[in-house]
């Protein structure tokens, strides 16, 4: 018999990280009619984007498939972000969507602002954890009475394999990582912010069952964001509006100023201190505390 004494403990064999029941994800998730199509679960990968986004241009996913990895290796965020984490410790995977012609490109911009919304409010009930929003794409929670970031989204285009212009939708979130696995001390996860449950399986159907509700409502509304709630839902949960920010923009330049609004596509308004408002589509923000 090998003596197991000493032996460096594997990254899979945590009794507290289940792996997740791919064939019940299928059952519960994927029914005719529905908006998911395919669920796999794949052991480890890279990152779910790049996979996702590969298999559509080689035609080997389909709108409306889900793939779920129970590790991620090379995990990607906004601005070209790492994003890693312990196997098993959390909720990483991506959707392939198809919103034309029901939705215009023009409307596509709210699909990450979409998923944020859907992502906070699935937490909310099936977590029991206050889950508010950072724009554009970040999830946050209170951690010792700090705010802390545990997920993330982030959207991205192809034209996959029959032409068809698509969006891979990536969500990752912490579950049960410790204060001792966190990558940098402004991340959190549920466990730390109190969560009641943190079983993934029912986390991730929550999830994945509101995002296609708000999915849907956004798509037979042409993807009007006002008309399918996204825009005052978002707007109602985001914890950047009403604080004094700092954007770093594209380029490198920094705004600051107050962010007093959302704009019907999308963007965060900032009111500078001369009292110039700016619309801006795509910056780093930063929370800056009251003075």
């Amino acid at each position: 018999m090998t003596p197991t004494v000493g032996r460096a403990r594997s990254r899979w064999s945590d009794l507290d990280r289940p792996p997740l029941n791919a064939a019940a994800l299928r059952s519960a998730l994927v029914w005719p009619d529905g908006l998911w199509t395919s669920l796999e679960v794949t052991q480890s990968t890279g990152s779910t984007n790049a996979d996702l986004l590969n298999a559509a241009r080689q035609g080997s996913a389909l709108a409306g498939s889900v793939l779920i990895a129970e590790e991620q290796t090379a995990g990607r965020g906004r601005l070209g972000r790492s994003w890693s984490a312990p196997a098993r410790s959390g909720l990483f995977f991506s959707v392939l969507l198809e919103p034309e012609p029901e939705v215009p490109a023009a409307h596509w911009g709210w699909l990450p602002l979409l998923a944020g919304v859907a992502t906070a409010t699935a937490l909310s009930r099936a977590a029991g954890v206050d889950t508010a929003l950072k724009w554009p794409n970040d999830l946050l929670v209170h951690v010792d009475g700090e705010e802390r970031k545990v997920g993330g989204i982030l959207a991205e285009t192809t034209t996959t394999y029959d032409q068809a212009n698509a969006v891979v939708l990536g969500v990752g979130l912490n579950v049960s990582l410790r204060a001792d696995e966190l990558p940098v001390p402004q991340a959190g996860s549920l466990l730390l912010a109190g969560a009641k449950n943190t079983d993934r399986d029912p986390l991730l159907r929550a999830v994945l069952r509101s995002l296609a509700d708000w999915y849907s409502r956004w798509a037979d509304s042409g993807g009007d964001p006002a008309v399918s709630g996204v825009q005052p839902t978002y707007a109602a949960g985001c914890a950047t509006l009403g604080r004094r920010v700092r954007a770093t923009l594209p380029g490198g330049r920094e705004l600051n100023g107050e962010a007093v609004a959302l704009d019907g596509e999308g963007r965060l308004v900032i009111a500078a201190a001369d009292g110039v408002r700016h619309s801006v589509a795509a910056a780093d923000i930063v929370h800056l505390r009251a003075t």
